[in-house]
């Protein structure tokens, strides 16, 4: 104990300035924060490009939403494992041997390819499975078609989100938001040019003319939902590019090692199977939860409470929207707490790491205090904002109306939100993942999906309002649960560093040291 008190409060680098905590987390959040309220900004312009396809319909957004979240399903397992590239490389980084990092890097490439090659048989049989919940045949064809473009472009989503999490491991998280930007800017205009085609994008749209006059000039045609799929793959490519080049690049080569740890290790990549498949199956599982809850469950309201299942559909997808813009800046911040907690769990710094935690979670429950507010407040106008005006007026009301009371839902469960993502962020970054992972599979198929069945049975009325109030029990259950873990301190006794040992073979301890402290003393 008092060794750890003579050493610094802050985790830095030899030659790294000495910051104050909540100077440290907001330059290491800031742009994780950026980066991840930019995917969501990405998903959120879709969702609005595609609702001004002419004639107006509700059915381009729920086609939008179901297949996205459906190749989101596939994924999620993979991008739940990839998380802990992360971990291994900001522990890494904290135990003083930072090249090491570059081994899980590789990993994460390497089985990104592999897993993207395993989706192909499952885009086969997206139509029956969209055909056996949806009566609509308009909606299971553009949903269809949009999660096959997706799935296409798997390989590049999957390694993009592998490397940006190095570089959040290594404390580097601007070069993924100059890369996630660019990607989103790209999407955007991508988009305006192949949802819209010669035709054109609405007039209010800034540059309408411009992209309009492109498309013209290469002869492209409006695609409606298909070009906002082909959009997001474009700017996924970019997003992947970027780090790509400074990754390779000679100055972050000759000091870590980049380019010859390019051969698959197995040590790494059984290090990331090992502790990642809980992170994986926990991610996996919630999608698959979520996705049943805003694919079945809404419609399935909304059919039994008598009205349209696409309007239930689509207002469930246009308030996700919103809480999306909610939660994402609250995963960038976790992201934050999980490189801190690794960098000071690989230091033997389990008392940083609680305090880096306590940090994180207080940002994080203003921000989404404020977020819950507003959802009350401005409701209404949140919603109007995917509604064109040449909208029918009795699918518009009904849209609205059921939207509105989904955002007072949403707006219960932002603290606990807060709570859940910020501890399993920071139980994951010090190599706590297997009870975080059955504690989220048992709640979600208990709560999200059991719960959701039962207000349907029980309150037919309430419609798709139902299902959503056994996903606000879920993730209010979650908050307490992942709450109560990191306060019983079993992720204290944890390290990931011992099982990199050999993760390459340039993993002999470089010239950096932790400042106060030297890889061997740690």
């Amino acid at each position: 104990m008092a060794e750890q008190m003579n050493q610094p409060e802050t985790p830095t680098l030899a030659g790294d300035p000495v910051r104050h905590p909540l100077i440290e987390m907001l330059v290491i959040g800031a742009p994780t924060v950026v980066t991840m309220t930019s995917y969501t900004v990405m998903q959120f312009i879709d969702g609005m490009m595609v609702s001004r396809i002419e004639p107006a319909d509700p059915v381009y957004v729920a086609a939008q939403g179901n297949g996205g979240i459906i190749v989101w399903i596939a994924m999620a397992a993979m991008l739940g494992l990839l998380s802990l590239v992360n971990s291994f490389v900001s522990q890494n980084l904290g135990a003083g041997t930072p090249e090491r990092g570059s081994a899980y890097a590789w990993s994460g490439i390497w089985l990104s390819a592999v897993a993207s090659v395993l989706f192909i048989p499952y885009a086969l049989t997206l139509g029956p499975i969209f055909r056996a919940f949806h009566d609509d045949p308009q909606l299971v064809a553009y949903e269809t078609q949009y999660a096959h473009i997706l799935i296409a472009g798997a390989f590049l989503t999957l390694a993009g989100r592998g490397l940006a999490n190095y570089f959040f491991g290594m404390h580097k998280p601007g070069i993924v938001m100059v890369a996630v930007l660019t990607g989103n800017l790209v999407n955007i205009c991508a988009n305006a040019v192949l949802i819209f085609g010669s035709a054109g994008a609405p007039e209010s749209m800034p540059f309408a003319s411009a992209f309009q006059s492109i498309a013209q000039a290469l002869g492209i045609e409006a695609m409606g939902v298909r070009g906002a799929a082909f959009g997001t793959v474009i700017g996924t490519a970019f997003e992947l590019t970027i780090p790509m080049i400074l990754f390779l690049g000679p100055r972050w080569n000759k000091k870590y090692h980049s380019r010859a740890a390019w051969k698959p290790s197995m040590r790494a990549i059984k290090d990331l199977l090992r502790v990642g498949w809980p992170a994986g199956l926990m991610m996996g599982n919630e999608l698959i939860c979520w996705g049943y809850l805003m694919a079945v469950l809404l419609p399935m309201g909304g059919k039994v409470s008598g009205d349209d299942p696409v309007v239930h559909n689509t207002a469930g997808w246009i308030a996700l929207r919103f809480m999306h813009v909610a939660f994402m800046p609250a995963i960038g911040l976790s992201i934050a707490v999980s490189a801190m907690v690794g960098k000071a769990m690989g230091m033997r710094r389990p008392d940083l790491a609680a305090a880096r935690t306590w940090l994180g979670l207080k940002v994080t429950l203003a921000y989404m205090g404020l977020c819950a507010l507003s959802f009350i407040l401005f409701r209404e106008w949140m919603i109007e904002l995917f509604l064109p005006e040449d909208m029918i007026a009795e699918e518009r009301d009904a849209v609205l109306r059921v939207g509105a009371t989904v955002m007072i839902a949403a707006a219960v469960f932002q603290l606990f939100d807060a709570m859940a993502i910020v501890m399993s962020a920071a139980l994951r970054g010090a190599g706590d993942t297997v009870w975080p992972g059955i504690a989220t599979i048992v709640l979600s198929w208990t709560l999200i999906v059991g719960g959701g069945h039962a207000m349907i049975w029980l309150f037919p009325e309430m419609g798709s309002v139902g299902p959503w109030v056994g996903a606000a029990g879920y993730i209010i259950a979650l908050g307490l649960a992942m709450f109560w873990r990191f306060l019983g301190g079993h992720w204290r006794s944890l390290s990931l560093t011992g099982s990199s040992e050999g993760a390459d073979p340039y993993a002999e301890p470089g010239e950096e040291t932790i400042a106060g402290v030297s890889p061997g003393s740690a």
